[in-house]
């Protein structure tokens, strides 16, 4: 791996996880105790019920391994930050939808490890090698967990400067998004047609799908209308650039990393046509 990868990519996402970080309050933490039911209604439909979905999918859509490795590495990643913003463009609930990104971020350190060590066995097969559920899950911790601590500390003991810099930070957290994305595709360009060929409609389908199922079981477990659209969005809206940086930092990229590429791009054109049709639908 050259310098982008070994270098830039892990940067890149450290910082989007300390912009996480820095938007955070004790309180976002201390709400899921007062609140508990919408948050585990979310809970496990992010981080049980999103990765058994792609396995069923993958049960029975045939795709080359590498790729069915990266449909799971994308289904196992926590939300972005960015559904926090649409759930408040949705008028969802964003204390929960912040409440979720934050806690399933910090708990992908042990989800993620177990859903990329299974995947791996079942869809690739043969021995991973350094890929371990340890040594998945100290990758993450560096490169999500500490970060977003940090972030949340500055936030704790330097609230003023906090507040000030955190709408430039978000700024400069959706640009890295976006070239983590760019580079992802552009890396592998000259198979991109072929790949989205393979992985979009699955990925097109794991995401609608998913967030159909959220919003079905967020009407018949969770609190109001509010609660329903927070839990659909978050299970919708998977950390894109996560995703990237464990296909490249674990499996050297390749077809990996392609599920992840697509679903981010059509993760956001579903997001806003629910958007759209949930508008649309008060307004009339």
């Amino acid at each position: 791996m050259g310098v982008v990868t070994d270098i830039v990519l892990p940067l890149a996402l450290a910082f989007i996880m300390f912009v996480l970080g820095l938007g955070l309050t004790v309180d976002d933490f201390a709400r899921v105790a007062r609140q508990p039911k919408d948050f585990v209604v979310g809970a496990l439909a992010q981080i049980v019920l999103l990765p058994v979905v792609a396995y069923l999918l993958l049960m029975v859509w045939e795709l080359p391994p590498e790729l069915a490795l990266g449909v799971m590495i994308i289904a196992a990643a926590p939300g972005g930050v960015t559904s926090n913003i649409l759930t408040a463009f949705a008028r969802g609930d964003v204390a929960l939808s912040i409440s979720l990104t934050a806690v399933i971020s910090l708990l992908s350190v042990i989800t993620i490890p177990v859903v990329v060590v299974f995947s791996y066995a079942q869809f690739v097969g043969g021995d991973a090698g350094d890929v371990s559920v340890t040594s998945t899950a100290i990758s993450v911790f560096v490169i999500v967990t500490v970060p977003v601590l940090i972030g949340l500390a500055v936030r704790r003991y330097a609230e003023k400067f906090a507040i000030r810099i955190d709408p430039g930070a978000r700024r400069v957290s959706a640009g890295l998004f976006i070239l983590v994305l760019a580079g992802a595709i552009f890396q592998e360009r000259a198979n991109i047609v072929t790949y989205f060929a393979q992985a979009g409609l699955i990925t097109l389908l794991l995401n609608v799908l998913m967030m159909v199922l959220a919003y079905v079981i967020a009407r018949i477990f969770a609190s109001g209308l509010r609660q329903r659209i927070t839990i659909s969005l978050e299970c919708g809206l998977q950390n894109g650039t996560l995703a990237i940086a464990v296909a490249t930092l674990l499996f050297d990229g390749g077809q990996a990393v392609v599920p992840a590429a697509t679903y981010s791009l059509i993760m956001f054109a579903m997001a806003l046509i629910y958007i759209f049709i949930l508008r649309r639908g008060a307004s009339a």
